[in-house]
């Protein structure tokens, strides 16, 4: 035993001297306008990993206009004054009258709401129940778009990019944050400084009552179309008692049918201006030209003297177990969430190696609830920390003859383990030595540490790259036992037990896992 723990500590040391001979050395540059940039060189592949990150998500919402992040990430292809319309005069004139008569037509449907909540009528949106003036506002609106519609240029702005070499143009919103990225030759970095620029400095939201149906579609598709959709994101409200991470970032219905161009506009100007943008370079270019570029380009935005601040409500202490039950057209399964602490926290190092233990094939959740009990055919945790705050998953898929209570029984057992006995130092280095491992893989990819840098910006400083490993190492058994006693309380957690829906087709599961990604976290 003592010769298979030298072994994985010798194999830590070699990991972690190789990642400290990886310490990303970033050159940080600030305009007037309070843009920053992270530069970091790198030679090789004549190509530039190249991205920007708005500190705005679905977190910085209020009630009325949650989903309007996630709108933005939609507008912000849709060009600006120089791309995406044949005739700029008449489209800003049309999205004005648009504008006028949607004003109108949310007045019409005011009444018609009106009628609804005192059970006057059935459906507020049935045709059927509109006034005469109503129904002809509809149909100009609708004449508005078509003629709009021939005016515009379809995907210029991407056609640019691609023609000129550019590669996986995309962009996500999460609860924290908007984040947009492309790869571009380093021939063609100025390129990319004018159109990343002018789609900020001059915003047209084209085609915006469009797009919020394409938004409503897309809601339908991920949540409303899926067998455990509507009964997750219930889960997350009820989760999330104060905290505006209850809300989803695609939104509610009822807001991504109201929201209106001026209100968006209004969330452009103070999270987009250039004070709350941080934007990321890595790749084979010249430092002193790309900061020549950036302030040439990103300096002509006008920074907003109206500071966004921070979110003001934070999640309240949960007083009682909550607990939700539902049906849906899955496998039987039980999922237990607790409230835990926000991304960088000190005691997120030691949350994150638990979820290890317990996560993967050789991971104790697999080894107990699978093999050894067979009250489960998947098995796993997820940290996700937010900005603000954070929370801790387990969950796992039923076996045939079981029962998600069994799930659940199970489940809570190992977190009782974990709380109970001190973990061994020859499993505690093994998973530590895994994240050593994928934090090195991490580093390797430009477009991945491009990413990597605004996201860990965005969440607090990028210098938490450098020091995210060595916390990992940190971490002792006593650590691990101290987290779960204090946050693994019964009070602290909800959870979700799901049934198969009677009549339900061929169950399908989804594996637990750990909590990050476009959601929130690092990536």
């Amino acid at each position: 035993m003592q010769i298979l723990v030298l072994r994985f500590l010798t194999l830590a040391l070699v990991l972690a001297a190789t990642l400290a001979a990886q310490r990303v050395e970033v050159e940080e540059l600030t305009l007037d306008n309070g843009l920053t940039f992270l530069l970091l060189p790198r030679e090789g592949d004549p190509n530039v990993a190249a991205g920007w990150i708005s500190k705005f998500g679905s977190v910085n919402e209020r009630p009325g206009v949650t989903g309007v992040a996630h709108l933005f990430e939609h507008m912000m292809f849709k060009g600006s004054h120089a791309i995406g319309t044949k005739d700029l005069e008449r489209d800003l004139e049309i999205m004005d009258e648009l504008d006028r008569l949607y004003a109108q037509m949310e007045s019409e449907r005011a009444k018609l709401l009106e009628k609804e909540r005192r059970g006057l009528v059935a459906d507020a949106d049935d045709p059927a129940v509109r006034s005469p003036e109503h129904s002809e506002l509809l149909e100009r609106f609708s004449q508005l778009i078509a003629e709009q519609q021939e005016l515009i240029v379809k995907d210029e702005f991407s056609q640019i990019y691609t023609l000129n070499g550019g590669s996986g143009m995309n962009a996500g919103t999460s609860n924290d944050y908007t984040i947009y990225f492309i790869n571009v030759p380093s021939n063609k970095l100025e390129l990319w400084f004018w159109m990343e620029s002018d789609r900020l400095a001059k915003p047209v939201f084209r085609q915006f009552y469009a797009e919020r149906d394409v938004v409503k579609e897309e809601r339908r598709l991920r949540v409303d179309s899926t067998p455990t959709g509507k009964l997750n994101e219930q889960l997350e409200s009820m989760f999330w008692q104060a905290s505006p991470y209850s809300w989803p970032v695609i939104g509610w219905p009822s807001d991504l049918n109201s929201i209106t161009r001026d209100e968006a506009m209004e969330y452009f100007d103070t999270y987009y201006a250039p004070n709350n943008l941080v934007a990321a370079l890595v790749g084979d270019f010249d430092v002193e030209q790309v900061k020549h570029l950036a302030q040439k380009y990103f300096g002509r935005l006008e920074r907003n003297e109206r500071e966004p601040g921070a979110v003001r409500t934070r999640e309240v202490e949960q007083q009682a177990e909550q607990r939700l039950s539902g049906q849906a057209e899955t496998r039987p399964q039980a999922s237990i969430r607790f409230h835990t602490v926000p991304d960088a926290h000190v005691d997120e190092p030691a949350l994150i190696v638990l979820s290890s233990l317990l996560n993967g094939r050789t991971g104790r959740l697999y080894k107990s609830l699978v093999l050894e009990k067979q009250v489960a055919v998947q098995a796993g945790a997820g940290v996700d920390g937010r900005k603000y705050d954070g929370s801790f998953q387990i969950s796992g898929v039923a076996a045939p003859g079981s029962t998600p209570e069994d799930v659940e029984k199970a489940l809570l057992e190992e977190l009782g383990r974990i709380a109970s006995e001190p973990v061994g130092e020859r499993e505690l280095q093994k998973v530590k030595n895994q994240q050593l491992a994928g934090d090195f893989r991490k580093l390797q990819s430009k477009f991945g540490l491009m990413m990597q840098l605004l996201v860990y910006e965005a969440l607090g400083e990028w210098e938490n790259i450098n020091v995210f490993s060595d916390r990992i190492q940190a971490v002792t058994p006593e650590d691990i036992q101290r987290v779960a006693k204090k946050y693994f309380t019964e009070t602290n957690r909800t959870v979700a037990l799901y049934y198969t829906k009677e009549g339900a087709g061929p169950p399908g599961g989804r594996r637990g896992g750990r909590g990050r990604g476009p959601q929130g976290g690092r990536p």
